[in-house]
């Protein structure tokens, strides 16, 4: 694969800050290091102030600003932040919640995805933006919106989204006895006589159908691609730069695969500390020993995801420098923590890594939210963790990415449907897939992370594929032929295309004598443990079958099934578990492994190896001593 060069970045607004700095503020930039800044995704009311009334000067000063400073812009489309009197033009527009109250006005993201009149007025700001600068030598890059998704703002159940939710249905299923039938309503009594009799899952008595739940986050993640490919196709004929967009942690609301082929460039916005207090479901324990450097395998599962939905072009677009002012808690990062972030990002293939904020805002919600300046522009401690990446940048200016020797297969509607059906607390399609994960990383192992349709999967020694409620039968007979080591289950082909149980019952895989008899989830007190090791916690299927027995209870039922290089794993298997099982199949694959000591992470490139200790002590690796924040790179072939 061709070598890319390695770049930093800011995030910038200078509608918040008096034009006479400007100057300053981008030949501080330059002097640092920094190649790339974001601007303008959030300045819908200063561009067009009432409608119709444009006023472009300020940002025609802005980039030349930025431009004759050396520096290359991402332009924001500002659709994430439609200004007060768009909503007066359009008072039906913004979302509303499971519990039907609008998403109102006086944050952000405050749209609904369905709202056609919203989808125009953006394709009017998008269109004249694009016109304007789109041929501008500066403007290097562009971002559709912000963060779809964030603050739960996919799902909507308005007006909007139940009539386009009713068209969606009449187009896919083409008559309403075809509906019935796929979602099983002759259960209590649910039919429907017609397409527009359907009403939005929310606000039923109990559950409400889980095929009819699955259908609407269909439509919802549709409309966000939708939404997306309106933006980039109106940007795309009129400029040759490419387009992002900056995806977040753990929302999986939507298809990001699917937006991202929209896109030249995936993005993502890399919190780690946030995450880990907001996001990462642990023990206070664990939570207490990261929490100055965050999760050692969130941000690495994200950069990994990322590059798959930019099909190998990835950045982060914002990156976390300080404290955060979202989070339940907020501390600081252990010193030498950004450097590692950054350097992590770089070894998992990023382009480039833009730290948010430049300048930490003295107003509004953010003021908590630290930048690489204090409100005072005087330097905030990440700043001399940037300049020394930017230093080290320009000894090892390109990164050569390499395939992985072992991959993941992620679906975001397989999260869909283990939100839906749970079938126990607490339990996630995403969290078993980081667990997964994790196993792999300990094992000292580079990990490519795919998406479902995939259909080759020559090069990897081994392929996990967890969890996976619905295969498609390609899928099936993808991973069945692809010569690697497959690890599935558990709920792997659980539900057909409509969330119903499939017969022959399930995982119903081509050649595993493996069947699924009954399935229950576990108290988080109550694990089963394995005979050799480990132990079964959430979730434990009943196999029968003729296959060989990987893995059993003490009690001796089998857990993990096998035949020839398909193994089903039919529960949720703790650390040592899953640990055992990747030792297995890589020895079967002949992909080595090496057990990461302590905190250590280990990341090859097609040149580099590196080491990142995520611990709060140091520790011993090649021959040195690797302090807490450590980084270690060495050449590798």
């Amino acid at each position: 694969m061709t070598a890319l060069t390695r770049t930093l970045g800011t995030c910038y607004y200078p509608e918040h800050w008096p034009e006479e700095v400007w100057d300053q503020d981008a030949a501080r930039m330059a002097a640092l290091g920094l190649t790339w800044v974001r601007i303008g995704e959030f300045a819908w009311s200063r561009i067009e102030p009432a409608p119709g009334d444009l006023r472009w000067d300020w940002l025609d000063r802005a980039i030349a600003v930025l431009g004759a400073a050396g520096l290359r812009v991402v332009l924001g489309t500002p659709t994430a932040t439609p200004p007060r009197w768009v909503l007066d033009r359009y008072p039906d527009m913004l979302a509303l919640d499971a519990e039907g109250r609008p998403r109102g006005f006086g944050s952000r993201r405050h749209y609904c995805f369905s709202h056609q009149g919203y989808l125009e007025e953006c394709r009017r700001i998008v269109a004249l933006l694009a016109d304007r600068y789109g041929t501008n030598p500066h403007v290097a890059a562009w971002q559709t919106d912000n963060e779809y998704g964030c603050h739960d703002t996919t799902i909507s159940h308005s007006a909007a989204a139940l009539a386009g939710f009713r068209d969606w249905c009449a187009q896919r299923y083409q008559s309403v006895e075809a509906l019935n039938r796929a979602w099983g309503n002759v259960f209590w009594s649910m039919e429907y006589d017609s397409f527009d009799a359907i009403g939005l899952p929310n606000l039923t008595v109990t559950e409400p159908n889980p095929a009819h739940v699955l259908a609407f986050r269909r439509y919802t993640s549709d409309q966000v691609v939708r939404f997306n490919r309106v933006q980039a196709e109106l940007i795309r004929a009129r400029s040759p730069a490419p387009i992002s967009h900056n995806f977040m942690g753990q929302v999986t609301d939507f298809d990001h695969f699917a937006v991202g082929r929209d896109l030249e460039i995936a993005t993502w916005d890399s919190y780690p500390l946030g995450f880990l207090e907001d996001r990462v479901v642990a023990e206070d324990a664990y939570k207490r020993r990261f929490a100055r450097q965050g999760d050692p395998d969130f941000q690495a599962f994200h950069h990994d995801l990322y590059r798959a939905c930019g099909r190998g072009r990835w950045w982060v677009m914002e990156q976390q420098p300080g404290p955060v002012n979202w989070a339940p808690y907020n501390p600081a990062p252990l010193p030498g923590m950004v450097r590692l972030w950054t350097w992590e990002a770089f070894a998992h293939g990023a382009e480039a890594v833009c730290y948010f904020r430049w300048r930490q805002a003295p107003f509004a919600q953010e003021q908590m939210h630290a930048g690489l300046l204090r409100p005072d522009s005087a330097e905030a401690p990440a700043m001399a963790e940037a300049a020394q990446v930017a230093a080290e940048l320009a000894e090892a200016p390109q990164v050569a990415p390499a395939p992985a020797p072992v991959a993941i297969v992620f679906d975001y509607e397989a999260d869909w449907s283990w939100a839906i059906q749970p079938h126990g607390r607490g339990l996630g399609y995403f969290g078993l897939v980081l667990d997964h994960y994790r196993a792999l990383r300990r094992a000292g192992l580079s990990v490519d992370i795919l998406p479902p349709d995939t259909d080759d999967f020559s090069g990897y020694g081994v392929v996990l594929a967890p969890g996976l409620m619905h295969m498609a039968d390609a899928l099936k007979t993808a991973l069945a032929t692809s010569g690697a080591q497959v690890l599935l289950g558990p709920r792997s082909a659980a539900r057909d295309g409509d969330f119903a149980i499939p017969v022959p019952l399930p995982p119903a895989l081509p050649g595993l004598d493996a069947t699924v008899a009954r399935v229950e989830s576990l108290r988080p007190d109550c694990p089963v443990p394995l005979a050799g090791g480990g132990a079964v916690t959430g979730y434990l299927e009943a196999l029968e079958g003729g296959a060989e027995v990987v893995l059993r209870t003490e009690a001796g039922a089998p857990v993990a099934m096998r035949a020839g290089t398909l193994t089903y794993m039919g529960g949720w298997g703790d650390a040592a578990a899953l640990d055992r099982l990747v030792a297995d199949l890589c020895a079967r694959a002949g992909v080595e492994t090496e057990t990461m000591p302590g905190s250590l992470r280990r990341r090859d490139t097609g040149t580099e190896r590196f080491w990142f200790n995520y611990g709060p002590e140091p520790v011993e690796i090649e021959g040195e001593t690797l302090p807490p924040a450590g980084v270690l790179r060495r050449p590798h072939q």
